[in-house]
């Protein structure tokens, strides 16, 4: 009995250790700086043309948060700057993932999201912002629905 309760502390302390332990490993990974979008940017040009649909929408993604914080905080002509970044980035990442048939499902949620992240800005800011940011969106539709009708093309009627 004595031994019993003695081998269950060991184990929970060893649990406990390995827990501990995986926690920290993904913090210890976390302290890597994430790449700026600019080399970002350069490692699209030397991606496989299967890895650049998810570099392009990373691009597209960090871009709207930069957007976002722009316009909220009053600089609308970089803020403008980041949106047409997001809407070339995610036209590449359409083209790249229509390409070489790799990451459409994914480009389209994140795209998605986009629009919804943009969607939320959009009752933020000006009046005269708006327009700016509802032509990106309207952009994005188009875009995303030309991934969906390359997933799922439309069969001849019988």
């Amino acid at each position: 009995m004595l031994w019993g309760i003695e081998h269950s502390r060991v184990w929970r302390v060893a649990v406990a250790g390995l827990v501990l332990s995986a926690l920290g490993v993904p913090s210890a990974l976390s302290g890597r700086a994430e790449p700026t979008i600019d080399e970002l940017k350069a490692r699209v040009a030397s991606a496989s043309i299967a890895d650049r649909p998810a570099l392009c929408v990373r691009i597209a993604e960090r871009q709207v948060d930069a957007a976002g914080r722009l316009y909220v905080a009053g600089d609308s002509e970089k803020g403008q700057a980041a949106l047409a970044d997001v809407v070339a980035y995610c036209e590449s990442a359409r083209n790249y993932a229509i390409q070489s048939h790799k990451h459409e499902k994914q480009s389209e949620i994140a795209m998605r999201k986009m629009v919804r992240k943009l969607v939320d800005l959009e009752h933020t800011i000006s009046h005269e912002e708006q327009q700016q940011v509802q032509n990106a969106v309207d952009r994005l539709e188009h875009i995303r629905n030309d991934l969906l009708a390359d997933m799922f093309p439309k069969v001849g009627k019988k």
